[in-house]
């Protein structure tokens, strides 16, 4: 045996409508509703990049609107941090058009539409209603498949995952005027967080509790410090990393995650220990380097965050596949492969790509070596004879 098979008929995916069929998605006739999504369809752009830039045109458009009654119609926006706010709608611009562009391609396609179909699944939530939660703790939070690879990576990973996830839950909500601090005795210490204009909290500055909430930025800062730190010594010293690294790919983002706390930790350096000299130069450099890098995620490597959900609900799909027990063997020594859903949601993606050997995904490895090297002795070693 020297090639897979060629599927038959009956696994041939269906091109047209099944016979008997006498209504729609939603019960209604099947032309009424195929000429309303029809409609629908002229109306939006035919290009992917037409499409994203509509979706990144919708995305912003709603977050100025939250912004602006977010904060009582700009009553508690503070001018001061309007670029932070300015580059924040840029923000969600590239990532609606980038994501938009992402899931038109094919694999990202099915990607999205099987990983999400299974996140919101009633069916397996149902079955395996623990699954979902442990997902997210440990394929989002935890990441353990980089524990896999290297502890030390693993760690600071970590650090620069939940220093980044802490900056962004108080940056954001301030930049966009949420939530305020403010004090009803002057200079404090008694202070109050109100979100929305509503109060949630009062603390005092002085104690631990005040203390943690006006630094929380700079524990962020320090946490994000040394897991980047050894990102970065890690692309200058270790060969595998140096060989395939870009410096706008792979350097850039550490650099901007430095500058950007080392920065925030000299302005309160600034303001606690040298009565506020050099603060205006630092603070003009924190904000560029903050918004340079809002700007840049969506087109540079921190666009994984914004995909990570996504792979969440493929592994959430393989999970479940395997509650079932569909595990696909191989064609040709019966070794276990996957689940059947994943092998034949990597088979619809190679006929989507036209790649002309979607029935090889049905053979584990080993097979696939032993049947290349088989058609290699009959079909071009015989010509050397």
């Amino acid at each position: 045996m020297t090639e897979p098979p060629v599927p038959a008929a009956a696994e041939q995916p269906e091109t047209g409508a099944r016979a008997g069929t006498s209504g729609g998605m939603d019960g209604r006739p099947p032309g009424r509703w195929r000429s309303v999504t029809a409609r629908a369809a002229r109306g939006l752009p035919r290009t992917v990049s037409g499409r994203g830039t509509l979706a990144g045109a919708v995305v912003s458009g709603l977050l100025i609107l939250a912004i602006v009654f977010g904060s009582r119609l700009l009553h508690d926006f503070d001018s001061a941090l309007l670029p932070y706010a300015v580059a924040t709608v840029f923000l969600a611009f590239g990532v609606a058009y980038r994501y938009t562009v992402w899931v038109s391609a094919p694999g990202a396609r099915r990607l999205f539409r099987n990983g999400w179909r299974s996140l919101f699944s009633s069916e397996n939530f149902g079955r395996t209603p623990t699954a979902l939660p442990k997902m997210i703790a440990t394929y989002l939070g935890l990441q353990k498949f980089l524990g896999a690879r290297s502890h030390a990576r693993w760690a600071a990973h970590q650090l620069i995952f939940w220093g980044c996830v802490l900056a962004a839950l108080i940056t954001f909500p301030l930049t966009w005027g949420w939530f305020t601090f403010t004090s009803d005795s002057g200079p404090g210490p008694g202070y109050a967080m109100r979100i929305w204009g509503i109060k949630v909290l009062g603390f005092d500055s002085l104690n631990i509790l005040g203390w943690l909430m006006f630094h929380g930025l700079d524990i962020a800062a320090a946490l994000v410090i040394p897991g980047a730190g050894y990102f970065l010594w890690r692309r200058m010293k270790d060969r595998g990393a140096i060989t395939g690294q870009r410096f706008a790919y792979d350097m850039v983002p550490l650099l901007a995650l430095i500058i950007i706390s080392v920065t925030g930790l000299l302005l309160t350096f600034s303001s606690l220990f040298l009565h506020g000299g050099g603060y205006e130069f630092l603070a003009i450099l924190h904000m560029v380097s903050v918004v340079f890098t809002l700007i840049y995620i969506p087109f540079g490597k921190f666009f994984h965050i914004v995909q990570r959900p996504a792979a969440v609900g493929m592994q959430l799909f393989k999970y479940t596949g395997r509650q079932d027990d569909e595990v696909f063997a191989c064609r040709r020594c019966g070794e276990a492969i996957d689940t059947g859903p994943y092998v034949e949601n990597l088979r619809g993606t190679m006929r989507d790509l036209e790649l002309g050997f979607d029935a090889w995904a049905e053979y584990c490895p080993r097979c696939k070596r032993v049947l290349r090297g088989n058609a290699y002795l009959t079909q071009v070693k015989k010509g050397f004879q």
